[in-house]
């Protein structure tokens, strides 16, 4: 077994490749091999959100504070908010982060291929994100 104690990590800022605004990472963790399952907690301030990514194996999302958005490429973006739970699906190009006035926390889960749980793409741009 293998505990990690509240606050022995410190938080980071989410890279500016990955995410436009003030982003904050937390607690991450991932399992030891064989299995491949990772995650973290991450804040995101008003109005910050991912690049466009993919899962090869899909993310589960866990809305524990706040409100933020969350979209599909060629979808509605969709209204997130404390208490949700959200299953993208594998290889589903999307985005999600904070409302425009509300910032939004959630614990993001995926799984490892070849060593990666994402694939990064292009920025979100601000009509994109207003949209």
């Amino acid at each position: 077994m293998k505990i990690i104690r509240s606050g022995s990590q410190p938080s980071r800022q989410g890279p500016a490749d990955w995410f436009t605004g003030q982003v904050r990472i937390d607690a991450p963790f991932q399992a030891t091999a064989p299995a491949t399952v990772g995650g973290a907690t991450v804040t995101f301030e008003p109005g910050a959100r991912t690049a466009w990514h993919t899962h090869p194996l899909g993310q589960t999302l866990i809305v524990t504070q706040g409100r933020g958005w969350l979209q599909a490429w060629g979808e509605e973006k969709h209204e997130i908010n404390h208490g949700d739970i959200v299953w993208i699906p594998e290889g589903v190009k999307h985005w999600h982060g904070a409302s425009a006035d509300t910032a939004m926390t959630h614990i993001a889960i995926a799984e490892s291929v070849n060593g990666s749980p994402v694939e990064w793409l292009e920025q979100v741009s601000d009509s994109q994100y207003q949209g």
